[in-house]
């Protein structure tokens, strides 16, 4: 079964939670074992035998899964707009709320299991009402605050990285500099300065975060990377193999056109203008690496960002929305539904020999 691309990005970002609650999970109770020695084990608290120890794993796990999806689908989205503090005031009385439903369904099932009776036995009720407020009830609240920020900590760091990136950062598959084939789409918001004198700073940067958002789901569906932000443009790139696949590197740009399209009305009544934006493509050989002493960053460099940009710089001249290179009509193939017109030979800024530009039309466009 295939996985959309929005699914299998929900899942990149989800996963990793379960991961880093199962890895503190286990740091809790090794402490805690340590800690205990050969003393009694605590009123309370339950003697980490090999099940418990598996029970735990799991039940840690699928709860690093729930926080991730809580985060990454709903909660984020609910403090979007609000400060720092409201954000962590809030999200503590939310998830205290969350954590005090799962401790109230699990800690029975755990105590079922290291007392080896079933779950309605009498002698399961006593020690799960014994459990609220004992050393061990404290102990488990702070194991889950702070697993919890760790968590919200890797989820803003990925967020302001970008997930892609910050796995590459994590594994090191950049930390030696390496040469591979990639896609790049330069896309550039047209009367922008304009726009931003009409509105003023502080309604403009509203107006561009709204953009922004506006634009994420498609590049999600298509696979694309944010590589830079740049004011008003945006820098995507793909391996080649993933842009060239389904055409995601010419259906996004149409499919950001559909999305800002559908919500014209919410722009005009909300900022009077509707965003229109061009772009430019190119593809070819970068050398990827991180760089960086204060931060580290993996950056492309190469003749192809250059180009891509030139490329996208054409389109007002030109009067076109979309231009690429002939290289990425040739590399597309056969199937891709999309209409190629030549607008001839143009030799670039910077460069002496000239590059065959096409524009780009959705099959059927009047």
């Amino acid at each position: 079964m295939k996985i959309p691309p929005k699914t299998r990005w929900n899942l990149a970002r989800i996963l990793p939670f379960g991961v880093i609650w199962v890895v503190l999970g286990l740091v809790f109770i090794v402490s805690d074992k340590l800690a205990m020695g050969d003393n009694p084990v605590p009123e309370g608290a339950i003697d980490p035998n090999g099940q418990v120890i598996l029970f735990a794993c799991l039940a840690t796990f699928l709860m690093g899964l729930l926080v991730g999806t809580m985060e990454v689908i709903w909660v984020n989205r609910w403090f979007r707009k609000a400060s720092l503090l409201q954000t962590i005031l809030g999200k503590f009385l939310f998830y205290a709320f969350v954590f005090t439903l799962v401790i109230a369904v699990v800690y029975p099932m755990a105590a079922s299991i290291d007392m080896g009776v079933g779950m309605h036995e009498d002698a399961v009720k006593t020690r799960s009402i014994q459990f609220w407020g004992s050393y061990a009830f404290y102990s488990t609240g702070l194991q889950l605050s702070f697993s919890l920020l760790v968590s919200v900590l890797y989820a803003a760091i990925s967020e302001n990285l970008g997930h892609g990136v910050l796995v590459n950062l994590f594994t090191g598959k950049y930390h030696t500099p390496k040469q591979e084939v990639r896609i790049f789409l330069f896309i550039d918001m047209y009367d922008s300065t304009s726009i931003a004198e009409a509105l003023g700073h502080i309604k403009y940067f509203s107006f561009l975060r709204d953009y922004y958002n506006d634009l994420a789901d498609a590049i999600i569906r298509h696979e694309g990377e944010v590589y830079q932000y740049v004011g008003d443009e945006i820098v995507l790139t793909w391996p080649l193999d993933k842009g060239l696949r389904n055409s995601n590197c010419l259906a996004v740009f149409f499919a950001m056109q559909t999305a800002l399209q559908a919500r014209a009305e919410r722009y005009k009544k909300t900022y009077g203008y509707v965003p229109r934006f061009k772009g430019g493509m190119h593809l070819g050989v970068v050398t990827t690496g991180e760089v960086g002493a204060l931060k580290k960053e993996v950056v492309y460099t190469g003749d192809v960002l250059n180009t891509a940009a030139r490329i996208q710089g054409l389109c007002k001249d030109l009067q076109k929305d979309f231009l690429v290179s002939w290289e990425v009509q040739e590399n597309m193939g056969e199937g891709a539904n999309y209409v190629f017109s030549e607008v001839g030979d143009t030799v670039l800024k910077g460069k002496n020999t000239p590059v065959k530009i096409m524009a780009v039309a959705q099959e059927g466009a009047t």
